[in-house]
Parts: C-alpha cells; structure tokens; sequence
C-alpha cells in the first residue's frame, strides 16, 4: 500500500531526498510538498550568479512543475504550514490539512537578523532567497548598498551589486574577511581584491543604528559615529535553524530539531533533513552533509539500514573570482607548525598545519587546484614525513621533481572527494566514466559531480582524460549562434581569407541559416568587417548594441547615463561649468564620479540626449564612450607635476594614449591606467594595458583584469622612452582588434594566444609593430568620430527650426 509522506519545505536537501525516493521505489510514496516560497527547488548556491548578472533564475531551477507532475508530486507552493498535528497525524496548510503516515521536515534556516535599532525600516533585507536576490538586482549605477557582515554570504552579495556598479561597502566586525574558514593572511589577500573591484572594507567595524528617512534606511550609524550613507542595507550575518514549526509540535528541539543517525526526531514518524537538523550537537550549513542526510533519509523510508555521519568538512569556494580552500584545524597551537607558501605577484597564499607529522588543516587562496590531494591527507591522518619537504607543493612535487599534472590526479584514492558540495569521491565518477559517461555533460548527470557550485569541473575533466586516454576528446567549440555551425575563429579566418567584404557576402558564402543573421551574430560579424576590411566596409549602426546605436548606457529605468571624456581624469573650470549646466537644464537626478576618473550624468531622457550632447560640445567635450566595446578611460595618477615620488609624467603620457586611441572598435571594452612609480596609485597592474613609470623608464603590462575575474597584467616590454610605450599600446590593441574573438577582453585573448605570440609580433618583430601602428592609424582616420557632435548638429537643426517657427508665430 503506497503511503502518504508530506514534506515540509522544497529546498535543496528535501528536493534530493525526493530524487533519491523515486529513483529508488517510484511508487512507494504519494507525496505532497509543502514550500512556504511560491516555488519549488532551486539551487540556493547558484543566487550569487543570478545576482552579478552571469545566470538567470531559470537556469539555476532544479526541480521545475513538469519533473513535479511527472513523478507524481502534489506541489502546494506558497502556501505556509501552520501547525502540525501529531497525535492526528495530519499537516495543517494555510489553505487546508493533510494526512500523512510519514511526515519530514525540511524548514531549512532564517537569517540572523541584528536587532539594531531601525532593522524595520523599508530597505533592510537579508539574503536568503531569490527575492532577497531580485530587490539587490533592482540597484544599479548611482546606488549605495551597505552590507552587514564578512562571511561568504555578504562577500557573494557586494560583488554581485559592485559588478552591477553599484557603491557597496562591507562592514565587518571582525579583524579580518571569512575568519572562520580563512587565516588573517588569506584574509588580508581577499580584502585586497575587493577592494581593486571597487568595494569599500571596514573591518573591526561595529554597527549601532540603521538611520531612516520617510520610513525608508538612509545610513548605517557605527559606534565610532562614522555614517554609511545606502539606499539598501543587506545583513549577512549567519543563520538559525528555523525549528518554530517543530517546536510547536512539541519535537525535541535545541539549537536544531534533534535528529538520530537515522534521520528520525523524536516521533518515529517524523523526519528531519537540512539546515533546520541539529545531529549529536552539531548544526549543518554546507551542501554536501544536507545531501548525506538526504540520503540517509531516504534510505530510512524506505526501511534500509542506514546511518548519517559526520565528516571532515572542506570548504572550496570561488568567492568574486576568488579561489578560496580551506579544511581542518588551522588555528595556532604550541605543538603546531606551518608550512606558508606567498607569491604576492601572483596573489597566491598557502599555509599547511602539521601536528605530530600530520597534515591537520589546510588554507589556500588563489590557487586551489591540489587542495583535494590536501584534503584526503588531512582526512587519512597519513604521516607527511617523507615527504615533508615538498608537501607545500603539492602530488606533482613528491619525489623531488615536477611530474604530469595528469599523473597526481591518477595518483588521488578511489575514496578522495572531487565534488564538495554533493560528495561525490573519485571512485564514484570512475565508474561512472567506465559506465559510458564519456563527457563532463554526462558525469553531471550519472553522478551531479560538478553540478553544483562548478568549482571541480576541472578536476572532473581531468578524471576523464585519465580514465578515457586517447578516447576523450576536449568538447568541440561552440558555433557563433544558432544562425550557423561556424565558431568565432572560423568566421574571422573565412572573412580574411575569402576576402569577404559585406554581412551579406557572410551570410551567402558561409551558409548561414537566415537571411540577415540574428541580434547574437550581427555584432560580431559588423566587427569583424570593420577590423579587416576598414577600406571596404562601412559600418552598420543597426548591426550594434543598444548602447551603441543610442551613443549612452541605457538604465533600467529607461533613461540613460552621459559620460563626457576627461583626458586623462584632467578637466577644468569651463568644462566643470558646462557639466553642471547640463545637469541643472536637463534635470539630471544623479552626477556620480565614475571608478574612471570621469563624471557620470545618470538619468537623462532619451529625448534630451541630443540636446545635453550639443551643450556639452560646445564646452569642448566629447563622447566618453563609456557604453562601447572601444576605448573607455586611460586612468592617471598626478605624476611628476605634483607627487615627490614620480618618476615619470603619467598624466602627460595617459592623455596622449586617450588621444591616440580613443574613438577605436574592439572586440570588448579596453582600459588603460598610467601609473607614475611602483607604487602604483592609478591601478594600472590589473588593466587591459597598464604601465608603471619608473626611473629608466616604463614598464609595459597587459591583459589584466579586475572585473568577475581578478588577475595581474603580465609585462610585455621595458622601454624607456613615451614614445616606445605609445607604440607598443597601440600595436599590441591593433592586435587584439585583428584577432580577438568578439567579447573577449584581451586578458582572455592572450590566454589563448599566448604571451610569448604577443611578443613576437609587438615587441620583436619591428617591421610587424610598424604595420599593425599603421593598420591601427587607417582605421582610425576612417572611422574615428565623435557621435555627440554628429548628432548636436542634427539638434541645432531641430532648434533652429523651432526657433523660426516661433518668430513666425508672433
């Protein structure tokens, strides 16, 4: 006879639990699901994406209504539980009861929430759920967001809003970042990359009161009387288990709903699972031991003996591109010693804790790729003597030489864990691949290795090349669009080599499936006619972004951001002038200083754009293409003219590199910084370009980045004239425009080429940076224009006409 199993709540751990019941016994249950959210299971981890931008709501739904209906789950969403009765065995709904023979509770966690004066005020919220999610996703450009804690939570919130550039500042009580997986050393590290993002850290930093105006937060008061002025207030400070329910149904309930190794409260016909579970006096907030009780659980329904046990947890995140590991005991203690490994160019730490010639805990920041090896060290308890003096290197180091990378992850035990969050071992994936999953895509599905968070996706496919051999093969690129069957590289080369001069010569002699290409293609195709054949084509203003085609940053309200340029970061009086005019006439609501150096007019009605870029013009300003895929800002700092410690004139030499390049097509935005000495204040070691003054002259990087991704530029040359350093900006951008894939920063492109490629060509090869300069300044006398003036004229047009018409009418 099928019973009748509620649950109370569609979260991660309850929704595996069901995955494993109807994999297991598909008719042995009917079941109802209660989730108080008006939706079911969704991967909680995956928020922090949706809300910097990089996935939608949809791809993170684990559980959509059509695997509902197909095994038979009667779905009751957005309908909170009120009461449980259990002497009548029944589940009371807000629209109805339920009967039930076995019942589990799965009520997961609430956020802690600081009861400081204010905490009621309009605009504080937790992050905890996708609302939480979609009200931070609803700030933008010109907003100023205060986030409440350090922890994982708080971090994943202030870089998702910052890449949205949104003002966020991160207020944390303690002395440093994620201390309870992280050592002040790796917390310094993250510190210092948020903050190159542009995020505000105040460590130490202890709240007194939300301050409001009109009911809405205006600030967050600190006890040292500092103000934080937001127009958000996110607290991220921990969790509690959410055990009300329980407790009013007169469970055994402590910090957590007491459970025993079988998943079972202290009703025999009640269950418990996730975050709401306290197990021999401990709670749980990681993925991968609420996926262990869920499959205890399922198995104790299904009358299996089983029990649930506690393990040696790991954590390995990639926290705002950031990756971070950390496992074990690490705290200081006589009997301890560590093993630190810095590389501060690279931005990488490690420190190993040994205990009576025993790896006890592990940290690491920026490169995490051996941390399962440390990981199954630290679990095994094996003695490290032997290898004690190569052991900060990792499996490929042991024996005293670097081997095949391949070989340490052969060398890894079948019980080592790959996957964290779903606890998934090498033994598992294994058998997986030898059971014909031939491909990460297939793993994911036999095994939901690399599912989740992704962080072991490379570990994965490294499994596969080791399992497989010569059988694996690296998943073949992807087409350009769904238009085609072509990849970025192969249009590009066909364009060149074919000499193709037109989008319809495109779309005729590669076989493209549509007639005019789609809103993904056109762009990519428009550039790359525009770089190759700049004689030849003319560019198509419909075939780019909206941005674009509108000459400004379109906003979510439908009004767009102005960014004049400033050569440089320099201006002056008059331009100041005009720029406050502007904004006065135009009824601008936001004047921000942007992270470039230059001043942001946001909110301008698409009807005055002409008109606020023809006042501006006539004070000598042009379009700061902050909305291209071109040049956006060269950052400076002051250089010789002001600071006793600059080398060089790194105003003068950023100006003339605006100067030079500004106006360009590229295949994804391009900045530069000129800092004038090593210490560096324009940030230019983490820019597409960025060079350092110093006393024999200039040291020439590129391909950094600070964005999603954090990685320092890689020098190119030292020269030691302006003109040297100009010449090798210009050609190595002309390079990047001749070959780059589109939307792709050069950081990515050079990735793929190689450095050493670059050098060939800018720096080397003489007669080949002569004729990528040359390239560059063609297309530049071609295309550069300011679209500002083209359309001011247009606006002049109109207002002279109006003013006729007036004179007319009097």
């Amino acid at each position: 006879m099928t019973e009748k199993l509620v649950i109370i709540g569609a979260g991660m751990a309850s929704g595996r639990m069901i995955e494993h019941l109807v994999e297991a016994a598909p008719d042995a249950f009917d079941i109802t699901l209660f989730n108080a959210e008006p939706r079911g299971n969704y991967n909680r981890i995956m928020l922090s994406p949706v809300l910097a931008g990089d996935k939608t709501y949809r791809e993170i739904v684990t559980h959509d209504e059509d695997w509902y209906a197909q095994h038979g789950v009667t779905c009751r969403f957005g309908e909170p539980v009120v009461a449980i009765d259990r002497d009548m065995k029944v589940v009371e709904g807000a629209h109805g009861h339920v009967p039930y023979d076995k019942l589990v509770v799965a009520t997961g966690s609430i956020p802690f929430m600081i009861p400081l004066p204010g905490r009621d005020l309009e605009g504080v919220i937790a992050y905890r759920d996708l609302e939480d999610t979609q009200r931070m996703m609803s700030m933008g450009a010109g907003n100023r967001v205060v986030v409440i804690g350090g922890g994982l939570l708080g971090l994943e919130a202030a870089a998702g809003m910052a890449a949205r550039g949104v003002d966020v500042t991160v207020v944390h009580i303690m002395g440093h970042l994620m201390e309870r997986q992280l050592d002040e050393a790796a917390g310094y590290l993250l510190k210092k990359s948020l903050e190159a993002k542009g995020i505000t850290v105040k460590l130490q930093a202890n709240s007194k009161e939300i301050l409001g105006q009109d009911g809405h937060v205006r600030a967050l008061l600190l006890d040292d009387g500092t103000e934080l002025p937001c127009d958000l207030l996110v607290m991220a400070v921990g969790i509690r288990p959410n055990v009300a329910l329980a407790q009013e149904a007169g469970l055994a309930v402590g910090k957590g709903i007491h459970v025993d190794d079988q998943m079972i409260t202290s009703d025999a016909d009640v269950m418990a699972v996730g975050e709401c579970v306290e197990h021999q006096g401990a709670l749980f907030g990681l993925v991968a031991p609420l996926y262990d009780q869920a499959k205890v659980a399922a198995q104790t329904l299904l009358g299996q003996e089983t029990a649930f046990r506690q393990k040696t947890l790991s954590t390995k995140l990639k926290v705002t591109g950031c990756d971070l590991f950390s496992a074990g005991d690490f705290a200081d203690g006589e009997t301890r010693e560590d093993i630190v490994f810095r590389d501060p160019a690279r931005g990488v730490y490690k420190r190993l804790v040994i205990e009576d010639d025993r790896l006890i805990g592990a940290v690491m920041y920026g490169d995490t790729a051996d941390s399962n090896w440390f990981f199954g060290l630290i679990q095994s308890g094996e003695s490290i003597d032997e290898m004690r003096d190569t052991l900060i290197f990792g499996p490929a180091f042991q024996g005293g030489s670097s081997v095949d990378p391949l070989s340490a992850v052969a060398a890894l035990p079948p019980e080592a864990e790959i996957c964290g969050c779903n606890g998934i071992c090498k033994s598992t994936i294994t058998e997986a691949i030898e059971g014909g999953a031939g491909d990460l895509a297939a793993v994911r599905a036999t095994t939901k290795a690399s599912a989740s968070c992704g962080t072991c996706t490379g570990l994965v496919e490294q499994l596969l090349q080791v399992t497989l051999g010569d059988a694996f093969r690296v998943p073949a690129a992807q087409p350009i669009c769904g238009c085609c069957d072509l990849t970025h590289e192969d249009v590009r080369r066909l364009i060149k080599s074919q000499a193709l001069k037109s989008q319809e010569a495109v779309w005729q002699e590669l076989g493209w499936k549509t007639r005019n290409g789609c809103h993904v293609c056109r762009p990519a195709v428009n550039f790359y006619l525009l770089a190759d054949w700049p004689l030849e084509y003319q560019d198509d203003p419909q075939s780019r972004f909206v941005n674009e085609r509108k000459h400004a940053n379109i906003q979510k309200d439908g009004t767009f951001s102005v960014v004049p340029r400033m050569w440089g970061g320099i201006t002056n009086p008059t331009e100041l002038r005009a720029i406050a005019d502007a904004a006065d006439k135009y009824n601008v609501p936001t004047v921000k200083v942007t992270g470039g150096q230059r001043i942001d007019l946001l909110g301008v009605k698409g009807e005055d754009l002409p008109y606020i870029w023809a006042d501006l013009n006539k004070a000598g300003l042009v379009s700061g293409h902050a909305y291209s895929k071109g040049l956006r800002t060269v950052k400076t700092c002051v250089g010789t003219d002001h600071c006793r410690f600059g080398t060089q004139d790194s105003t003068g030499l950023g100006i003339k590199l605006e100067q030079v390049l500004w106006g360009s097509w590229t295949p994804h935005k391009v900045k530069l910084a000129v800092s004038g000495c090593p210490r560096n204040c324009a940030e230019a070691t983490c820019k597409d370009v960025g060079i350092i003054c110093v006393d024999s002259g200039y040291q020439v990087g590129v391909a950094g980045a600070a964005g999603m991704d954090v990685k320092q530029t890689e020098r190119l040359a030292d020269v030691p004239t302006e003109e040297e350093a100009i010449d090798l900006t210009v050609a190595f951008i002309q390079l990047y425009r001749e070959n780059a894939k589109y939307l792709d920063r050069p950081y990515k492109w050079v990735a793929k080429v190689g450095l050493d490629w670059v050098k060939a060509r800018v720096v080397d090869d003489l007669e080949e940076r002569a004729r990528l300069i040359a390239a560059f300044e063609l297309s530049q006398s071609i295309y550069r224009k300011d679209p500002w003036a083209e359309h001011a004229k247009e606006a002049d047009r109109y207002q002279t006409l109006a003013d006729l018409t007036l004179e007319a009418a009097e």
